[in-house]
């Protein structure tokens, strides 16, 4: 088990936009084979294929129980397609009777769907908890899939092992985070504890997030930009045309791997940017400036956060028609000070404003909504600099969980990193079993206070719950 599960969006993000050679299962019971199996079409989802969910994607290593140090398994494995969604489950020989739902994130557009480990695999296995998994029958920002095929692992698993779980958790990086808080809305009496992960916790608060990086650096460079609700099939040309004359003006060095240097209306530009993502907090300028330095497909060379001028659209492309995006009353500020200065005010009358045409749905469809009603104990982990899914999507759960009379069933932790589910095995660890202690004691683990604007600007904040190395954050060092 490595020592970290690390999902930065250079690495793992984009490996999912890149069609692979994948590969199609043996039958249910059987245990890991050597090689991988060829893809099959998927039964459900024309124009689909699933993976061999006995070999990893896209390295080919067989899915294979555990073993300890002398090399005795410690598990029994199963892996099938069901309903074309690839899955996985792992049973420890010594089970604890319980089980944890693995919802994984998202991966791209493309239409070979594959299901892979957890990353807490290890710990799961030895601390007696039986783990399943589901590749999902579709790519694309499918929360509603997602929930769904997570669901189904819950009958899955009975009828493959012929074992009923006691208590059933589940969890989810990212997206999975999104699918992991509508599972227990949906499901009610399923779930008895969940843990999402840098996790899609306001559903469309995070695309209304990538449109606010671009209008604000539009508006404060003067730059005239449009974002038509149905792009036309050039419009990454034609917007990437229009971003690049701002470039200049926000600074220099916008290339990958290199940090650019910002000039000071970039760093105001930055400004806007932190106080959208999460308010005043440590180590946002080497996040905006770590954020910055890699280009994204397909706009390759444009600093990041201009290459999510997607967010537009909703994220609904593929899943559902229309834009979720709202920013017709969003006050945007440049510091953490809740008065607005005259350049704020200025700000605020000048950026590009856009009204919704669809929004987040009640059912599951769509872009599901996240109503903050759990009703059971949910602890999160989030990254201070993750500038992907921003820290400001713990703070949209907090505050509804407060509507729903449900503050003590949320626990969030800050973590000193930059990456997108940037975790130490640690982190992570630590994180589940005090959730499990929760669940099983009722006694609330202690968490960070999210939404306090002093607290969060404070130079240690997000100090106690980090546990390891995070390389690219930058802050005064913990005491």
């Amino acid at each position: 088990m490595r020592a970290r599960l690390r999902l930065v969006v250079a690495g793992p993000l984009v490996t999912a936009l890149v069609a692979l050679a994948l590969a199609a299962p043996p039958p249910a019971a059987a245990q890991a084979q050597a090689a991988c199996a060829a893809p099959v079409p998927s039964d459900t989802q024309p124009g689909y294929a699933v993976a061999d969910p006995w070999c990893d994607f896209p390295g080919g290593a067989p899915f294979a129980p555990l073993t300890d140090a002398a090399g005795a398994p410690l598990s029994q494995v199963h892996a099938g397609i069901d309903d074309g969604a690839a899955w996985r489950i792992e049973v420890p020989h010594r089970w604890n009777g319980e089980l944890v739902l693995h919802a994984h994130g998202y991966r791209g557009e493309g239409t070979t769907v594959w299901v892979d480990d957890p990353g807490l695999r290890a710990h799961f296995v030895q601390r007696g908890f039986a783990w399943a998994a589901s590749s999902y029958q579709t790519n694309s920002y499918d929360v509603a899939q997602g929930v769904r095929d997570t669901h189904a692992l819950t009958d899955l698993f009975r009828r493959v092992t012929d074992r009923q779980p006691g208590e059933t958790l589940i969890t989810g990086p990212s997206m999975g985070g999104h699918v992991t808080a509508v599972a227990v809305e949906h499901y009610r009496g399923t779930f008895a504890g969940a843990m999402p992960t840098c996790g899609v916790l306001g559903d469309t608060d995070l695309f209304d997030y990538f449109t606010d990086a671009n209008v604000t650096a539009a508006a404060l460079t003067g730059t005239p930009i449009t974002f038509p609700l149905q792009p036309p099939p050039g419009y990454p040309l034609t917007y990437q045309q229009q971003v690049l004359g701002e470039l200049p003006q926000l600074g220099s060095g916008f290339t990958a791997g290199t940090p650019p240097t910002f000039t000071p209306l970039g760093l105001r530009w930055g400004a806007a940017v932190e106080q959208r993502s999460g308010g005043s907090r440590p180590g946002f300028a080497s996040a905006f400036a770590f954020w910055n330095s890699f280009g994204f497909a397909p706009l390759t060379g444009i600093p990041f956060l201009f290459g999510l001028y997607p967010g537009l659209t909703g994220g609904t492309a593929n899943v559902a028609a229309g834009n979720v995006v709202d920013n017709r009353r969003t006050v945007y500020q440049l510091d953490g000070d809740p008065r607005l200065s005259p350049e704020e005010r200025r700000l605020n009358a000048e950026v590009l404003r856009v009204a919704p045409t669809a929004h987040a749905t009640p059912d599951l469809s769509g872009i599901p909504a996240v109503a903050g009603d759990p009703r059971i104990p949910v602890l999160s982990l989030h990254g201070l600099g993750d500038l992907f899914v921003p820290f400001s999507m713990e703070q949209a759960y907090a505050r509804r969980t407060a509507l729903h009379g449900q503050r003590l069933l949320f626990v969030s932790r800050a973590i000193r990193a930059t990456g997108h589910c940037d975790f130490t095995q640690a982190e992570l660890g630590r994180g589940f079993d005090d959730l499990v202690t929760w669940v099983h004691t009722g006694r609330r683990p202690a968490g960070d206070p999210v939404l306090s604007r002093t607290l969060v600007a404070r130079p240690t904040f997000g100090c106690r719950f980090t546990d390891g190395q995070h390389p690219n954050f930058s802050a005064p060092a913990c005491p």
